[in-house]
């Protein structure tokens, strides 16, 4: 942005300081000046001149008033200009580190020394928004080597198949179709996954108030016959949780927690359980599941994009890798938090906690 030239802030300060002193020195003269007028009116001053005591209170007086409002003007800059640049001295650091900022560079820090003032709360704001942003843009950079990484698996299968097709004209071509078939769903169903993930991230959607109950019901109902397909009893309990949100987005999340608990669950007789609760000024969703013993360092990974964790094996129905990730995404879109710990006998226990409505 183009502005017009002006005085620097030192500058500004350096004249302020000078002007002060002129001012109280003018101020100082003219108390003096009434406390002499005021001694002569006593009678005490002996007239041993012609001249009047105005003139010779002026005569012998204005010398020295001239020379003392030129000293406090000499003086008034010459300090005003080194005790300003003091005091601007940590604004020149936060300036610096700004412009090294705003060049790319974000690992750099203030870290203002001193006691605690306006300019070391400055500082100390800066330097935390700058690890932030640090760490955002750190985060952005691997979801989007993830993502380009994910997106290309379904599209190199897919370029493999049809190079096979075209080399082999004799070949059957409805087992290929139906591989492409699934390699396409397969990447529809990431893309999708990736625009959910990006609208949560920018809170782009209409509030309005929702219960975690229903939500947990229906993605019960939804997800039952592919617990049933795998062995699985869902057990769905709690009162009526209302919380201000998105319908589709906090859908989205309550699906996501029990697909998760489905898939990476015990093979067989497997348990999931879903409970809403209510609290003075929160409402919470925790989804169990049965499975196998997680450690804590590698349940911490869960909420990042693509992670499935070491030990689980891929299959058809696990999804994209990117269902606690927008779980996560939509918690902290509406202002709630997300908490993962590993189950003493095994499997993971998720608990959401958002505001009450």
């Amino acid at each position: 942005m183009d502005r017009q030239p002006g005085l620097s802030v030192r500058l500004k300060l350096t004249l302020s300081y000078a002007a002060f002193l002129m001012v109280a020195g003018a101020l100082l003269l003219i108390a003096a000046w009434v406390g002499l007028m005021q001694f002569k009116s006593s009678g005490v001053v002996i007239m041993t001149t012609t001249d009047s005591f105005p003139r010779l209170l002026i005569r012998s007086f204005g010398p020295a008033a001239l020379a003392v409002a030129g000293f406090l003007l000499v003086f008034g800059l010459v300090g005003g200009w080194i005790l300003s640049g003091q005091m601007l001295a940590p604004l020149t650091r936060i300036t610096d580190a700004t412009r090294t900022a705003a060049s790319g560079s974000l690992s750099h820090r203030i870290r203002l020394p001193g006691p605690s003032d306006e300019f070391r709360e400055l500082a100390d704001a800066f330097d935390t928004m700058l690890a932030r942003l640090e760490s955002h843009v750190a985060e952005q950079q691997r979801f989007a080597a993830n993502a380009s990484h994910e997106l290309r698996t379904p599209l190199a299968i897919t370029q493999t198949l049809l190079d096979v097709a075209r080399n082999d004209l004799d070949r059957d071509n409805g087992v290929l179709v139906d591989r492409l078939r699934a390699v396409n769903t397969r990447a529809i169903d990431l893309t999708e996954a990736l625009l959910v993930l990006s609208r949560a991230g920018q809170r782009s959607f209409t509030r309005a108030p929702v219960d975690l109950s229903l939500m947990a019901e229906e993605a019960t109902e939804t997800l039952l016959p592919l617990a049933e397909k795998r062995g699985l009893s869902i057990e769905t309990t709690g009162d009526a949780a209302a919380t201000i949100g998105s319908e589709a987005l906090l859908l989205q999340l309550t699906t996501n927690l029990v697909h998760n608990a489905i898939i990476h669950n015990l093979p067989d007789r497997g348990n999931v359980w879903v409970t809403t609760s209510v609290h003075p000024r929160l409402v919470e969703l925790t989804v169990e599941n049965t499975g196998a013993e997680l450690a804590t360092e590698a349940v911490a990974t869960f909420v990042e994009p693509f992670q499935r964790g070491a030990e689980r094996i891929r299959s058809d129905d696990e999804g994209v890798g990117l269902g606690l990730a927008i779980v996560k995404s939509i918690t902290r879109a509406h202002d709630g938090f997300l908490t993962l710990a590993p189950r003493p006998s095994g499997g993971l226990r998720v608990t959401v906690q958002l505001p009450a409505a």
